[in-house]
């Protein structure tokens, strides 16, 4: 039990950032949330914090080490997740934040479903491409399509997906195909942008991810237009699986450069780490990953 409480205390330290913080959360006093550190790290034999009076930093191995323990606390509410939620019922207000297209097509069509079978639960979609606060702004749990970097969120992966570059035939019959990264140069390239400046595109090269710099004649900042000036053969676009998968497998697009594709473009359920996980919230996660999953779901739901 001592060991468990040592480990408990380590992530909630590096979650809120301060001793001090961590000893509100569990009411009692900061002396007794630095004892468990030092007794931690006496017991593994390692730095785990560098600790000042003004903040904390984690170190190499503690940065390493708290990965493991969300997974272990992640397992844990997991366990006991499935042994109560027999008898228990999700209910309750649920706050999910989604990126604007990805939602519209993967979030918003399966919530009718969701709630018909949680009819206890009552849910806010806000679907907005920037990276939102979820403890700023309340929100229970966001789909993010990206690498994680966060240490104080917990993420849950629903499912895999890159980004190609695509094209309709008719482009590429009159334009021809590239077939390396310089080419792009020589190609029409519908960018999107973001707040007024343009995103680059991201490539996999020589082992590194390289971005690159890309010009066209039609910019904007919504990616279905680009979708549909790519359908229409307009240019190449750097679109993602879940929304093109279906149009290249019916023909309708054409990936390109696929040996090029950079990883790390997964989508996940991410929230904030906490103590005790709302069934809610588990409960949405769960059937996500479960709809996601089901072999024909991508082909039937991405635009053709």
């Amino acid at each position: 039990m001592d060991h468990f409480k040592q480990i408990s205390t380590f992530v909630d330290v590096a979650a809120q950032g301060s001793l001090s913080a961590a000893a509100r959360t569990e009411g009692i006093a900061p002396a007794m949330i630095g004892r468990r550190l030092d007794a931690l790290e006496h017991r593994l034999g390692v730095k785990l914090l560098q600790r000042t009076t003004r903040k904390i930093a984690l170190t190499n191995e503690g940065a390493d080490f708290l990965q493991d323990c969300q997974r272990i606390l992640t397992d844990l509410e997991d366990a006991e997740s499935a042994v109560s939620e027999r008898s228990a019922k999700a209910s309750g207000h649920l706050t999910i934040s989604a990126p604007a297209g990805f939602g519209r097509q993967h979030v918003a069509p399966l919530l009718p479903t969701f709630l018909t079978k949680h009819n206890e639960v009552n849910i806010t979609l806000n679907l907005n491409d920037r990276v939102v606060d979820l403890i700023g702004e309340g929100v229970d749990v966001a789909i993010r399509i990206a690498t994680l970097s966060d240490s104080n969120l917990i993420g849950v992966k629903l499912a895999d997906n890159k980004r190609v570059v695509v094209a309709s035939p008719i482009y590429l019959k009159r334009y021809g195909t590239p077939k390396s990264l310089d080419a792009l140069s020589k190609h029409n390239c519908l960018a999107i942008s973001n707040e007024g400046s343009q995103r680059g595109w991201t490539f996999q090269h020589n082992g590194k991810n390289v971005t690159l710099k890309v010009a066209g004649n039609m910019v904007c900042n919504d990616g279905e237009v680009l979708h549909d000036w790519a359908m229409s053969g307009k240019g190449l676009a750097w679109r993602s699986m879940w929304e093109v998968g279906a149009a290249i497998e019916s023909g309708k697009l054409v990936s390109v450069l696929d040996e090029y594709a950079a990883p790390g473009n997964d989508i996940y359920a991410v929230y904030a780490q906490r103590r005790h996980l709302p069934l809610r919230v588990r409960a949405f996660i769960d059937f996500l990953k479960i709809s996601y999953g089901k072999r024909d779901y991508w082909r039937k739901n991405t635009m053709r």
